[in-house]
């Protein structure tokens, strides 16, 4: 019994490495539960967490707490172990993340905690062993794997104190790497949204002319900004573009105070994370502590067109250059836009310049035109020539899920999927209205956006209503609003396709195309979210 006992322990301990896997994702998504992202994650998704198959495992181990069945305990649970392990690899076979698990060391040093944590009860069960309680030993190692979830919570209090003894180390180590680095300066991006965008056109133009490094991917935190800076920035580079995320008070001048900014560009200030801000008073407050971080010998720039940022008292006296399209009382402002499906062109207008500046950009919408009309004040300022700022926007490449072009058999797709806020929906459906062809919308709707969600939605869904020919919604609860929003402009119910599952949507597609199609993708639930987008890789 003792050699069936330790094989079962082994099995088990196999089955929780591998089901922890889920719990570590979402927890590395959530942002390690900073303003408790993870807790709010398990009560929002509580019926997939627990009304599962995980809940068959607890049952069935009571059953075994019969006398009776006390000796072939060691079998039903191997059984049912291997059977819920099955299970949970199938359907995370099934499911498309937009950002994989990262085993980074930070996810390694909580691997070995929370085996350790396993590892415990069951070796004071082994020490301890007792035949005739066999059955309560399996109930009590299938309500530790039931409860995973809380379980990496755990683990990951209990690694507090270890990560922030590491989190010390690696920011003095970055803070001395930038002191070294005296010839650089640091440019800052923040906003609630197009912060990557901007990143990315931002470091197209500047390329002409500087050696350039900007944060990969979504390196916008804390440990992003770190592992970037001792990992890959060198002594060449003139500039470090840091994109800086937040998503509560404080954070942005925590980012500041690691990377100390020249430069700062705010896109716009929306609701993304409302929910976590608590107030959008907040948001605005938060995305202005990086122009409030600026030396008095920086420059900010700010959208002229955006309410939130004319309408806030900046505590800084640094240089402040105003962009715009709509508002021609700025710095530098866009106008005689030509917006199509091959691109963007514009003219520029620079303040004390009488000149008119022509560019053009293989960029879609009117949002890339305020990413690169930051771009070139800011180029400008740092002494990059009108032809050259002409020249690299004319070559800045589109950045992947946001308004870029693919194509889906003979149907061309509108990628605008990395995720969505009011203002870039009703951006990505004017560039959709513009199409020459038949016009779907494939969208799960705006999430991040508290307790607007239910607003903004329902507004979306009657902006859809004119620039779409057929709608796709994703997840029949969470698009209910959009709907409604549909119905009320009297849209067509038949033209209106409700799934739950986003790959559903690629067939549907085909059924529903003819010969010019365009299909704008926008909006992909984070791999956080309940209704998921799911692929079948088999």
């Amino acid at each position: 019994m003792n050699i069936l006992f330790l094989i079962t322990l082994i099995i088990y301990i196999i089955h929780i490495s591998i089901i922890s896997t889920k719990s570590l994702h979402m927890l590395q998504q959530n942002r390690y539960n900073r303003g408790y992202r993870y807790i709010k994650w398990i009560i929002r998704n509580f019926k997939d967490n627990f009304i599962n198959f995980n809940l068959l495992f607890i049952i069935f181990i009571l059953t075994m707490l019969n006398d009776t069945l006390n000796n072939l305990s060691p079998y039903i649970f191997i059984i049912i172990v291997i059977f819920i392990t099955y299970i949970f690899i199938e359907e995370r076979e099934k499911e498309s993340t937009k950002l994989p698990l990262k085993y980074t060391a930070r996810v390694k040093r909580i691997i070995v905690t929370n085996t350790i944590l396993y590892l415990i009860p069951c070796l004071i069960m082994k020490l301890n062993l007792s035949e005739d309680k066999l059955s309560l030993y399996y109930l009590i190692l299938g309500i530790l794997s039931y409860f995973n979830h809380f379980i990496i919570l755990l683990v990951n209090f209990i690694n507090r104190p270890v990560e922030k003894l590491v989190g010390i180390h690696f920011e003095k180590k970055a803070k001395d790497k930038l002191a070294s680095m005296t010839n650089m300066d640091v440019i800052g991006i923040t906003g609630s949204y197009g912060k990557t965008s901007t990143k990315n056109v931002l470091y197209d133009i500047l390329d002409i002319k500087y050696n350039v490094f900007k944060t990969p991917a979504n390196y916008n935190t804390p440990f992003g900004l770190m592992i970037t800076i001792n990992n890959f920035l060198d002594i060449y580079n003139d500039y470090f573009i840091a994109e800086m995320g937040a998503c509560k008070r404080g954070d942005i001048k925590e980012l500041c105070n690691l990377v100390h900014p020249k430069y700062g560009i705010l896109t716009r200030v929306g609701l993304a994370h409302l929910e976590t801000f608590g107030s959008e008073e907040n948001i605005q407050k938060t995305k202005f502590e990086l122009i409030e971080s600026l030396p008095s010998d920086g420059i900010g720039i700010l959208n002229g067109d955006d309410e939130k940022q004319l309408n806030y008292k900046i505590e800084n006296d640094c240089q402040i250059k105003w962009i715009g399209i709509d508002n021609h009382k700025v710095d530098c402002y866009a106008f005689d836009l030509e917006l199509s499906y091959k691109g963007t062109k514009f003219k520029v207008k620079f303040k004390g310049d009488k000149e008119e500046y022509s560019f053009e950009t293989k960029l879609l919408g009117r949002n890339n035109i305020y990413n690169i009309l930051a771009g070139i004040t800011l180029g400008k300022e740092l002494g990059i020539s009108i032809k050259d700022l002409q020249k690299s926007v004319k070559r800045v490449k589109p950045v992947e899920h946001r308004l870029s072009m693919t194509k889906y058999y003979d149907i061309n797709i509108i990628d605008d999927a990395y995720n969505s806020n009011p203002m870039g929906c009703k951006m990505a459906l004017e560039v959709l209205h513009m199409m020459p062809g038949k016009r779907i919308v494939v969208t799960p709707g705006m999430i991040e956006v508290g307790t607007k969600e239910i607003e903004v939605n329902k507004e979306f869904g009657r902006e859809i209503a004119s620039s779409a020919d057929e709608v796709i919604l994703i997840g029949e609860e969470k698009t209910q609003p959009i709907y409604e929003g549909l119905i009320e402009q009297k849209y067509p119910k038949e033209k209106i396709h409700i799934l739950n599952d986003v790959m559903d949507a690629f067939p549907l597609m085909l059924k529903l195309k003819e010969k010019d199609t365009y299909v704008l993708l926008e909006n992909d639930l984070p791999d956080s979210f309940s209704e998921k987008i799911r692929s079948d890789k088999k």
